[in-house]
């Protein structure tokens, strides 16, 4: 084969049937890729008398085409990817990631080196990295920031410090979740999730806000701290009606996990869903319509969130400064709220 009818590393990937990316690591022989896919593509750059140096002078840009998302997980919580909205922003994406020609690599901040931007970029593991969910510390967020280093977290946007953060309106879901209750009659609403998180912060601004709107009195009794799961959610409902009684008449959830976990303790102790408790969630995962009753939740359009932000982190790709948005969310009316 002469120089200039020369393999290039997009004709091997096509040849072979996988990306460019899959291939670049393959010839430096990265363990991210499985030894006998590397053993395979190494194979057939043999015999297509494709240079190893050759592969590596296209690679002086150190570009991997790989885009890090990190789940960023609290410590004290077993919140993990088996959680249904964390599979559904990956999910999304992952689908506009590929369209870009990028490789999706998934961690989470449990078992990722603390030093994010010196293990994914400076080690050319990833060109950039995506963060879901802010946590109650944003330490290590902002060391990835101070870096340099390409970053979208996904969030609430109101909280953006020096990078961009893409989320949904969340004290606004939390108002109209809350105001809902009222409206079917509740009042004696009962916050159920974790005050002190970043995303649950602002939604425990909506719920106090719509009280104040409706000259309710906010009762910090009628608070509950959970993490953001079904089984912590259902202990303490359980724990929290053996002790007190049954002294709420609807619940504003951070999660629809959280509701979920939260309505099944309801229902084992023969509480009726929605006359006697009506419960509002938060993020429309798929469960949330197949649960009985179904359950009425806040949307979060995680499809048009994570278009914006592999649009954000290309920017930045290409040295432009990257925005924080607000993605719209939309309040589903089920059957867990009772009539009006």
């Amino acid at each position: 084969m002469s120089n200039e009818n020369k393999l290039t590393l997009a004709g091997l990937a096509k040849l072979a049937g996988v990306s460019t990316s899959t291939v670049s690591r393959a010839l430096k022989d990265n363990p991210l890729i499985k030894k006998e896919t590397r053993d395979r593509l190494q194979a057939l750059a043999a015999e297509y008398n494709f240079s190893l140096n050759h592969a590596a002078s296209r690679l002086r840009t150190q570009k991997t085409n790989v885009v890090a998302v990190i789940l960023n997980l609290d410590d004290e919580t077993d919140q993990s990817i088996s959680d249904p909205f964390l599979l559904k922003v990956v999910g999304d994406l992952n689908q506009v990631l590929n369209k870009h020609g990028y490789e999706l690599l998934l961690s989470n901040s449990l078992m990722a080196n603390d030093d994010w931007a010196n293990y994914y970029i400076s080690s050319s593991r990833a060109d950039g990295i995506i963060v879901i969910g802010q946590g109650k510390s944003t330490q290590k967020i902002e060391k990835v920031a101070k870096s340099g280093a390409p970053l979208v977290v996904w969030g609430d946007p109101t909280t953006a410090s020096g990078y961009s953060v893409v989320g949904s309106n969340n004290e606004l879901g939390s108002f109209l979740a809350t105001k809902h209750l009222i409206e079917a009659n509740c009042r004696n609403i009962l916050f159920v999730g974790d005050p002190e998180h970043a995303e649950m912060s602002e939604r425990y601004k909506g719920y106090k806000r719509a009280l104040s709107d409706s000259s309710l009195e906010f009762n910090p009794n009628f608070t509950l701290s959970c993490d953001i799961t079904s089984k912590d959610a259902y202990e303490k409902i359980n724990d929290t009606i053996l002790a007190k009684g049954l002294f709420f008449d609807g619940i504003v959830a951070t999660s629809d996990m959280v509701a979920l976990g939260a309505m099944k303790a309801l229902k084992e102790r023969y509480i009726n869903i929605p006359s006697d408790v009506s419960i509002v969630g938060f993020d429309d995962i798929a469960m949330a319509e197949l649960f009985h009753p179904a359950l009425t939740t806040v949307q979060q359009d995680t499809k048009s969130a994570a278009t914006i932000m592999v649009e954000q982190l290309l920017k930045q790709f290409k040295q432009q400064s990257a925005d924080s948005v607000v993605v719209d969310i939309t309040l589903i009316e089920r059957k867990s709220v009772r009539e009006s």
